[in-house]
């Protein structure tokens, strides 16, 4: 009877230490998001530009200042309306460039597209960063070659802002606008 008494105590303190434990899906996420980091990609839980999606996990990999990126949403179409204009096979756009992109960077984007996981929801461009939001379902090995794409896309949409950037003013431009 004390064996019993001392073994279910035990269980008792163990229990909780069980509890806490990551399970392999957390494993596998974590590392996921490490790798990531490492690469310079920041990683936020946080609401996507979807109607009542909840939070989700979102991958930027930010442009330089000085070459920000064009400002387009574009949204699966299972998340979507039919009333989005269509790009590509299975997307729409919420937001399109204000400017048109040129017809080879259309191509690579709609091969981005493809090569994304099922679970991935909206690609979206600001002037800061490219982000993709998806519910992280590869684990490191098979989420290589897209971040390599997206990388390669990032590049390439770098320095295509929408609108110009303010003209940075002269001292003597600055002096003569005090004076005024």
């Amino acid at each position: 009877m004390v064996w019993l008494i001392i073994v279910l105590v035990i269980g008792l303190m163990l229990s909780p230490m069980l509890w806490l434990r990551p399970n392999p899906r957390q494993r596998r996420v974590g590392r996921l998001r490490t790798a990531a980091m490492e690469a310079g990609i920041e990683v936020k839980l946080e609401e996507p530009p979807l109607h009542d999606a909840g939070k989700m996990a979102s991958y930027r990999w930010s442009y330089p200042s000085e070459y920000p990126g064009p400002r387009f949403v574009l949204v699966r179409e299972g998340a979507a309306g039919q009333s989005l204009k269509s790009f590509g096979d299975g997307w729409r756009w919420r937001i399109e460039p204000l400017r048109a992109l040129p017809e080879a960077l259309l191509t690579r984007l709609e091969g981005v597209l493809q090569a994304l996981p099922p679970d991935a929801m909206v690609v979206e461009s600001s002037r800061g960063a490219l982000t993709l939001w998806w519910g992280e379902s590869l684990d490191c090995d098979a989420f290589e070659a897209p971040r390599q794409r997206l990388t390669e896309l990032q590049d390439q949409l770098a320095g295509r802002p929408d609108q110009p950037a303010p003209r940075k003013l002269g001292f003597r431009e600055m002096r003569d606008e005090t004076r005024r």
